[in-house]
């Protein structure tokens, strides 16, 4: 969009972790000297820590760019994984079929790969990126996996990449012997205000076709402000200005610019809230129990949803136990309800009370609103079966008060003109009641009373001397 505006080759904060942008920042070269360092001695686990969007995948990504041909990398992106999952995953990753197999059959045949590699002088390397997400059971098969040794040295060798909160999960008392088998752990700190200037100006440097464009260091200052030093949300702002820079045709980036940026990211949300460089929750909780229990619903989420008891009763927070107001540790059951959710509760707890009374009158005149239309639609629905009814009782009257037919045959229940013309026989052979129709017995029609009467002798004379045509049916009747 921008680049040929400011004679760049591409985008040079791309969110992409490429090696060709890393700047070589005192953190970012110590945590690859790190890395660098536990391969080389064969060490058995190395453990690289940093914040959201700190570059330490960019730093991973470099470090694969300078490793040799004699080193195996097996990469595990996705830790959303069992501990089967993760063997297959990794056996994946260095092109063995793990398809079908039991876990007995793949931590053989995985074992083998490793014993191989080693007899042709390459040593394997894997790298869990992520690493944060890894439940207990799956961080122990890790663990498990680094028992593959030689008498002198490790067959494998492990890289776990995560975020800060990946310590405290090493810090667990059930792995304790992970933990003593970590021989290089180093954590990734964010930038400062000089290298945030320093980070951006780089990168614009390697795009830049030409002479590169420089941000100056009030710009940079507001950007390392609002970033937090952090790689990814300086690259979001940088970016960010660079299109607002383009719309506005302004060859340089100056710091009102870089507010307006700052102030549009923040309000559709990009830049998200403060980011908290020490965060210490885990995403994924490491014991599969405590993961479960995250879909069910909370003491204090049952609570509120418990509907309110009628009086003053209901405006009655709940009260904080007795051994915690005491001092004294709280019991099995106390333990499931958090202190801080308990005096949450109390203070919040005539809050909602009034909350729910502001909003009770408007839940009651919908309600009305609802009764009403329903007594609209129930008034309507018996004017329809009043009229269907009456319907119904006009037709029965009309079917069942109707004189009888005699005259004419029915063909399911319609008459049919002219009736079937019966045989003689068959005309003789009928007996009619009489006292069906009453004391007069019904006359059969006639048919000879329209018949042509014979022309007299002086009508036959005149028309044979005057030559008169033949009456019509009028005249001769």
């Amino acid at each position: 969009m921008y680049e040929r505006f400011y004679r760049l080759r591409e985008r040079p904060f791309a969110l992409t972790p490429d090696p060709d942008y890393l700047y070589p920042s005192r953190g970012h070269q110590e945590a690859l000297s790190y890395l660098r360092y536990g391969i080389e001695t064969h060490a058995g686990f190395v453990v690289i820590t940093g914040a959201i969007g700190s570059g330490k995948t960019t730093v991973l990504q470099t470090l694969f760019r300078g490793l040799d041909t004699r080193t195996t990398v097996a990469r595990v992106m996705n830790t959303l994984l069992d501990p089967r999952e993760l063997l297959e995953s990794a056996m994946i990753d260095i092109g063995l079929d793990a398809s079908g197999k039991s876990k007995p059959q793949m931590l053989k045949e995985f074992g083998e790969f490793l014993v191989r590699e080693r007899s042709a002088g390459r040593s394997v390397l894997l790298a869990i990126d992520e690493a944060q997400n890894l439940t207990l059971p799956s961080l122990e098969e890790i663990r498990m996996l680094s028992n593959l040794e030689t008498e002198k040295s490790k067959l494998l060798q492990i890289v776990l990449i995560g975020q800060p909160d990946l310590r405290d999960k090493l810090d667990r008392p059930e792995l304790e012997q992970l933990r003593q088998r970590i021989t290089v752990s180093y954590h990734l700190e964010p930038l400062d205000a000089d290298e945030t200037a320093h980070y951006v100006n780089h990168r614009l440097a390697r795009a830049a076709l030409g002479p590169p464009m420089v941000f100056k260091q009030d710009v940079t200052a507001r950007v390392h402000a609002r970033s937090g030093g952090v790689p990814r949300l300086i690259n979001v702002i940088a970016d960010a200005a660079l299109v607002f820079g383009y719309g506005e045709e302004k060859s340089e980036i100056d710091g009102t610019l870089v507010d307006a940026v700052i102030e549009d990211l923040d309000s559709t949300g990009v830049l998200g809230p403060r980011s908290n460089p020490n965060r210490r929750a885990s995403v994924v909780p490491a014991d599969p129990a405590a993961a479960a229990a995250l879909l069910q619903p909370s003491a204090v989420d049952r609570m509120r949803q418990e509907p309110e008891a009628a009086g003053t009763a209901s405006r009655v927070p709940t009260p904080v136990p007795a051994s915690v107001s005491a001092g004294f540790p709280p019991s099995s059951e106390a333990a499931t309800l958090p202190a801080v959710a308990s005096s949450s509760a109390i203070g919040s707890g005539f809050s909602r009370t009034s909350l729910n009374e502001e909003r009770r009158p408007d839940e009651l005149e919908q309600r009305e609103q609802q009764l009403r239309q329903r007594e609209l639609d129930v008034a309507a629905r018996e004017r329809e079966i009043l009229e269907q009814r009456r319907v119904l009782a006009e037709q029965y009257r009309l079917l069942h008060g109707r004189p009888l037919q005699t005259g004419a045959a029915s063909v399911g229940g319609a008459a049919v003109w002219p009736p079937p013309v019966r045989s003689a026989e068959a005309s003789r052979s009928i007996k009619v009641d009489a006292s069906a129709f009453g004391r007069v017995q019904p006359r059969a029609p006639r048919f000879d009373t329209f018949q042509r009467k014979r022309a007299s002798f002086w009508r036959r004379v005149r028309h044979t001397l005057l030559g008169t045509s033949e009456p019509v049916l009028e005249d001769s009747l």
